[in-house]
């Protein structure tokens, strides 16, 4: 580093001078190399538009999204969701007990409309305060089919 006295004055000047004159013929240089940049154009960018021409030219737009048969059911398409569950369904420390048979295994958890319900083997139902949808959703597998009527999925299921 360089400090200014008396006898290096005029070095300093002639360095300050010089790095202004560099520093304009630089930009002078990077507008010009821009300028014939911007001129130019990869030969894929010219295939690709012309690709796309083709395309658009056809007039058919491309359905990418899956056939209907492959498709499942948004979730405020469905009325409801349920799961087999085979062993004893403990709730804050307490047995899940059918009400009117006494049966304590084999339910079926329903989800819906925020609400889950148990059915037992013989066809009793009952709503289920203590469990909500997040514990369905963290306890249920992906569904493996959909169904149109509750009596389909209760042959499924097996019940």
């Amino acid at each position: 580093m360089l400090v200014e006295t008396r006898e290096n004055t005029g070095l300093l000047e002639w360095i300050r001078r010089r790095r202004g004159a560099d520093t304009d013929g630089l930009s002078r240089v990077h507008e010009r190399m821009w300028a014939g940049l911007e001129s130019l154009v990869p030969p894929e960018a010219e295939r690709i538009r012309a690709a796309s021409a083709a395309d658009e030219s056809v007039g058919g737009v491309v359905d990418d999204f899956l056939p209907p048969d492959l498709r499942i059911p948004s979730h405020d398409q469905v009325a409801g969701r349920m799961m087999p569950w085979s062993q004893p369904l403990v709730i804050e420390g307490e047995l899940a007990v059918c009400t009117v048979c006494g049966a304590y295994r084999n339910w079926l958890v329903l989800s819906t409309r925020d609400e889950i319900w148990l059915r037992c083997r013989a066809g009793h139902q009952q709503h289920e305060p203590r469990l909500d949808t997040a514990w369905y959703n963290r306890h249920a597998k992906p569904a493996d089919a959909t169904h149109a009527t509750f009596e389909d999925c209760l042959r499924h299921l097996g019940h």
